[in-house]
């Protein structure tokens, strides 16, 4: 696999796909040892006689997360005493190549687990160096084999299997240094840290070395940090990694936020198989000129890394058949005419046949596909049990009718169902607002009308809203229209909306006497 540098969640450099990852081992050694005595031994798996070993990649499956050793054995921290030493120790721990020179440094730590940690990075003792990295790029690491043979069984196969070598210097070219030393971090330490621009790199590693803890914590990574802008690159990485409940968070991130997915920097990264996928997605929540305009946006930087001219006859050759997967007839009229019409990707030809479509009641044989993608469909939480209206209630005057709520799933604001006129039909004006810890996420300003029933009426974001499980978000929303308007009655503080729960309690932006036993913002419109 082509080493290049991942960063994350601004993915760059192009995701590859071409087959499963095939990891081979990369000291093998002749077993003849009459070759050993010519000085004719392998240096290399490529240079032996013998085929390569390969070590098949563990998918992980596991669901539950499983505790790590560091949960059950907390490290204790050493005596008062030794302190200051302790920490010198560790903070020449962190450099490469550092020894140490105290002749009793084994007294300083009480556990098998922290004098293991002490070894982390540290010449002392190492009979083996690992040079990681691409040319230009590499770091020389220490390690010792038989910490390294008892975390990882590809490690334990190099060193003490039948085919091992007894190499003093290994080089590691498709691995990056700083993921390296992260893998040997959790093997030597049993720590996991993981930063946003190395945990894909480090997921690599974890795979290669078969070290299904530190993958797992890697995914689990990756899941917590997903976002509409990390989205399209995670995917193409999961599928590469075979890792199904990933790929399948970022479809539901991709499905739901589509037009923040598609319009993101990494969309433009992924590879055409990836893509592909994407363009034949029937559940993405987006206008199809969304997904026209981002494919042309695909092509100019796939134009660029193959060093073709940006052109629209390249545009066109670099999208090849994907390009009918966009569904251009199901544009509205003035998107096709405005756009996909005057871009100059599409024939001459296929733009009198798409016109055709439009308005001919004979309509001709289209390449694209025609049929409207089927979405999302968006699911609404009733929070009142009955709603009411009096000849005082429910007025507005620029007052905030404010909840708080809670969900146990990720789930995608969509919008609000809110209330309207008890007294005839009228318009509103609404100011809805999604908010966390006092930061917006989300806002809009939009009008709706009311028919003068009971009700309820969408007002939507212009984007939906991320929100993830067991934690408190406050929905708003600042109404300017007839007065009097119908409110909830007997409101709930938890309700089971299909797979979701969602808790209700009262929010302190509350001015206009919304709460949880009555008032405006009776549902709230989601995807999951």
């Amino acid at each position: 696999m082509k080493s290049k540098p991942m960063e994350f969640p601004e993915l760059s450099g192009r995701v590859t796909t071409e087959g499963k990852l095939n990891l081979h081992l990369e000291t093998v050694k002749n077993r003849s040892k009459k070759s050993s005595k010519k000085g004719n031994s392998s240096s290399s798996s490529s240079t032996s006689k013998l085929p390569p070993v390969c070590y098949e990649i563990i998918t992980l499956k596991t669901k539950k997360k499983k505790k790590m050793a560091a949960d059950i054995f907390p490290r204790k921290k050493p005596a008062n005493t030794n302190t200051t030493a302790v920490q010198q120790y560790h903070q020449q721990n962190l450099n490469n190549n550092n020894t140490i020179p105290a002749p009793n440094w084994q007294g300083l730590y009480p556990t098998i687990r922290e004098r293991n940690a002490v070894m982390f990075n540290n010449d002392l003792m190492a009979d083996v160096h690992f040079v990681v990295g691409p040319p230009g790029g590499t770091q020389r690491l220490p390690g010792h084999k038989y910490v390294l043979a008892v975390g990882s069984s590809v490690f334990h196969a190099m060193f003490y299997g039948e085919l091992a070598e007894d190499k003093d210097e290994i080089r590691i070219p498709d691995v990056e240094p700083a993921a390296f030393l992260a893998m040997l971090k959790y093997i030597y330490c049993d720590e996991i840290d993981l930063a946003a621009d190395t945990v894909l790199a480090t997921l690599y590693a974890a795979k290669k070395y078969i070290v299904p803890h530190l993958a797992r914590a890697c995914v689990n990574f990756l899941e917590t940090s997903l976002s509409a802008k990390n989205a399209c690159v995670l995917l193409s990485q999961s599928c590469l990694f075979e890792e199904p409940d990933l790929t399948q968070r970022c479809w539901e991130v991709i499905d739901a936020q589509a037009e923040l997915a598609l319009k993101s920097e990494g969309f433009c990264d992924i590879d055409f198989q990836t893509l592909e996928s994407i363009l034949r997605r029937e559940t993405l929540n987006a206008k199809e000129i969304v997904v026209f305009e981002a494919a042309l946006n695909w092509a100019e930087v796939e134009c660029q890394r193959q060093d073709l001219p940006v052109s629209i006859e390249n545009k066109r050759k670099v999208l090849g058949k994907a390009l009918y997967l966009i569904r251009i007839p199901t544009m509205a009229l003035d998107d096709f005419a405005n756009g996909a019409a005057q871009s100059g990707v599409l024939t001459l030809n296929e733009t009198n046949d798409i016109f055709l479509w439009y308005t001919a009641a004979k309509k001709p044989e289209l390449e694209f596909v025609s049929n409207a993608r089927k979405g999302l469909v968006p699911q609404r939480c009733h929070r009142f049990q009955s709603c009411a209206y009096r000849s005082n209630q429910w007025r507005y005057r620029g007052r905030c009718d404010s909840i708080q709520f809670a969900v146990d799933k990720r789930v995608f604001i969509a919008g609000f169902g809110l209330y309207g006129s008890s007294c005839g039909s009228a318009e509103y004006s609404a100011k809805i607002e999604l908010k966390r810890q006092g930061g917006i996420l989300g806002q809009n300003l939009s009008k709706y009308f009311s028919d003068g029933s009971s009700n309820t009426f969408p007002v939507w974001f212009e984007y939906p809203v991320q929100i993830e499980p067991d934690t408190f978000y406050t929905a708003s929303v600042v109404l300017d229209g007839n007065e009097l308007s119908y409110f909830g009655q007997e409101g709930m503080t938890e309700v089971q909306c299909g797979k979701v729960t969602v808790q209700f309690q009262c929010s302190s932006d509350s001015t206009n006497g919304t709460g949880v036993q009555g008032g405006q913002i009776p549902e709230l419109i989601f995807y999951a």
